[in-house]
């Protein structure tokens, strides 16, 4: 959908206007799309490499880079005058939700900590949405920081690649 709402306004975004003003059209226009519900996803690694490669393809398209030019990404996010931050956006935006589920009582906390009753189907457990935020720290560690906003807001729990 990302790449629909690119073409939708592909004529704006690849003409000669100004490259700031078509960097601000494709983050108020594109990411938006991009990033409904981001909030929720699980990701694993073939979701982060499908991330990027859009967000190269973007930057590709806008700085009218073609294929058969073999320039690397960094030459290209060079020529666009921006850093690789889709994946940090996500992961920020589901620092804040998750934080905001963890400060308040509901459904959502108790589906989160896994407190449903009823048996769990065979095989591997699933992935779930806070090991994107829990790597070093354990989940009372992290509950604890989630009730202190400021220290909440300036943790920092993951290293994007």
């Amino acid at each position: 959908m990302a790449k629909q709402a690119y073409t939708r306004n592909k004529n704006i975004l690849e003409s000669k206007m100004e490259l700031s003003l078509r960097k601000r059209l494709v983050k108020s226009l594109v990411w938006p799309v991009l990033l409904y519900g981001c909030e929720t996803w699980t990701m694993r690694k073939t979701e982060k490499t499908r991330l990027e490669a859009l967000e190269m393809w973007i930057w590709r398209k806008m700085a009218r880079v073609n294929w058969k030019d073999k320039a690397t990404n960094e030459e290209v996010m060079q020529m666009v005058g921006e850093q690789r931050g889709l994946l940090q956006a996500i992961l920020e935006r589901k620092k804040n939700w998750i934080g905001h589920i963890l400060r308040g009582e509901g459904l959502m906390l108790e589906v989160m900590e896994g407190r449903m009753e009823g048996k769990r189907g065979r095989g591997r457990k699933r992935i779930g949405m806070l090991e994107d935020i829990i790597r070093e720290n354990s989940y009372a560690e992290t509950k604890r920081k989630a009730q202190n906003r400021s220290e909440w807001r300036g943790w920092r729990p993951w290293t994007c690649p």
